[in-house]
């Protein structure tokens, strides 16, 4: 059967022809994650993009699964040359989808940019279709898109940022959301302690319905305002399974510890054994970054100093697109053990 996925259309001009190449590494990784070894084919359909490709006919749970697609508007199965037949998507989000839309700031990762890079990142684990949730962690968080679309997934999540005012705005958030759509939830404010230093944090519990939470069927998000490198102290009993990240696109990341600012390179450096003492037996790392700022050539030979294996096959070689005038970005994806590499 010839399946065909209809693409938004993404209101930055600039990064629109990027965005097919990222939406086509992601749906192939996805089929990879069922086991599918097919061909995804760009092709034009009444002035529309689609992703086309042949294989089996389909399950409702793979459509539902596949359908979770972060750039999927439409999808059908082709029927008499050109006729189309449409599908029903099945896929609902854990939360309401409209989470990691409303906080807007200065300098937001778009919300299909982050879901694609999550996408992506779970289809490469073994832990994909697993029934228990995923352990999400975004180690440079900023106000939190990340987690936020982490958890319309069902996923954990945990953000970590330097930026203590953007976290505060990211905690105010979300509790006002729980409450305007009246989901029952817990929020803490606590700390914990690496060495002598003492990391706040914030926390919720909450769940999709009342039902749920009263039956301990929960999601669980944190936000924890420190250096990236005391990472472990969050996660001294539960391993990552998804680590992704966008890294600042200017040309020296946050002062570190109060001290002078460091090059991305050294960051990298710095952070990168740390995350990867984190990560689950065949977790995934997805990062997107400037490569005016930094090279992809630096940051897979970072990842390769660290013990994780960037992907550098086909479709992974070809995500480098513009964003605006000073943003050329590309997104890496590594996973932790290379037996455990799905591509």
């Amino acid at each position: 059967m010839v399946y065909t996925f209809e693409l938004i259309k993404h209101s930055n001009i600039r990064y629109r022809e990027g965005a097919v190449s990222l939406s086509r590494c992601e749906l192939l990784a996805m089929l990879r994650a069922l086991s599918l070894d097919c061909e995804v084919s760009v092709e034009t359909l009444g002035g529309a993009v689609f992703l086309s490709f042949d294989c089996r006919e389909l399950s409702p749970g793979e459509l539902r699964y596949l359908s979770s697609h972060s750039s999927v508007s439409f999808m059908a199965v082709k029927e008499s040359g050109s006729l189309l037949r449409p599908l029903s998507s099945g896929y609902v989000p854990y939360l309401p989808e409209d989470l990691p839309e409303i906080l807007k700031y200065k300098g937001k990762t778009s919300v299909p940019f982050t879901r694609m890079m999550i996408n992506t990142a779970a289809a490469l684990t073994p832990y994909v279709f697993q029934e228990e949730p995923l352990s999400f962690f975004d180690p440079v968080c900023g106000k939190g898109t990340g987690c936020f679309c982490a958890l319309l997934l069902g996923m954990n999540a945990t953000g970590m940022d330097q930026d203590a005012k953007a976290l505060r705005e990211a905690s105010a958030f979300f509790s006002r959301y729980l409450q305007y759509h009246k989901l029952k939830h817990e929020k803490r404010d606590h700390s914990v302690t690496s060495g002598k230093r003492s990391v706040p944090v914030t926390s919720f519990a909450f769940s999709d319905s009342r039902e749920h939470f009263q039956a301990g069927d929960q999601r669980h998000l944190s936000f924890a305002a420190a250096d990236t490198a005391l990472s472990p102290v969050l996660f001294r009993r539960r391993p990552v399974h998804l680590i992704v990240a966008d890294l600042p696109y200017g040309i020296q990341h946050a002062p570190r510890d109060g001290g002078k600012p460091e090059s991305l390179r050294g960051f990298l450096d710095r952070v990168l054994p740390v995350w990867k003492s984190l990560m689950a037996p065949g977790a995934a790392l997805a990062l997107s970054f400037n490569t005016l700022t930094l090279p992809s050539s630096a940051v897979r030979e970072a990842l390769g100093r660290a013990g994780l294996r960037p992907l550098e096959t086909d479709p992974y070689l070809t995500l480098k697109h513009e964003v605006e005038q000073a943003v050329v970005r590309d997104v890496v994806f590594a996973c932790n053990n290379e037996e455990e590499l799905k591509s």
